[in-house]
């Protein structure tokens, strides 16, 4: 099952600090939600383990990302992939784009997600409303992250 999301963000920082809170692990495991372990295996490649609960699916999903056509401080593109064991899997990728605003920095992103397994007969609207409440809470953790700078 395909899911797509598109949104954006005001952050009150440069695209500069934007850019590196971005990149660094350290807050990006703090930002998003569930996640256990976030580790930076080279310049463009992440691994993580996260545990999520989908409606009355749970699973500890471990996961890899790369980072593709990156333009700092501007964006990039990210890809990939994990693997919830009974749960089933979730693939996809994301494009981020950072432009200048006049309170900071706007974020923009669209995503495109696919999922099987368990997580598939769920149904699109309990994962898309999910997907939706995770973001949301990833954004407000980040802008925070981003605000302390």
């Amino acid at each position: 099952m395909a899911m797509t999301m598109t949104g954006e963000v005001q952050l009150p920082a440069s695209k500069d600090v934007v850019w590196a809170k971005l990149n660094d692990p350290e807050v990006l495991k703090a930002c998003i939600p569930g996640c256990e372990a976030l580790s930076q295996d080279d310049e463009t490649h992440f691994s993580a383990v996260a545990k999520v609960k989908l409606g009355p699916v749970k699973a500890s999903f471990k996961g890899k990302v790369e980072l593709l056509d990156l333009d700092p401080p501007n964006g990039y593109r990210i890809r990939g992939e994990g693997e919830g064991g009974v749960a089933g899997f979730a693939k996809g990728g994301a494009i981020v784009i950072l432009t200048e605003a006049a309170e900071g920095t706007l974020l923009r992103y669209e995503v495109e997600a696919h999922v099987g397994g368990k997580l598939m007969q769920l149904g699109s609207r309990l994962i898309d409303s999910v997907s939706k409440k995770l973001a949301a809470e990833f954004f407000e953790s980040f802008e925070k992250a981003v605000a302390g700078s």
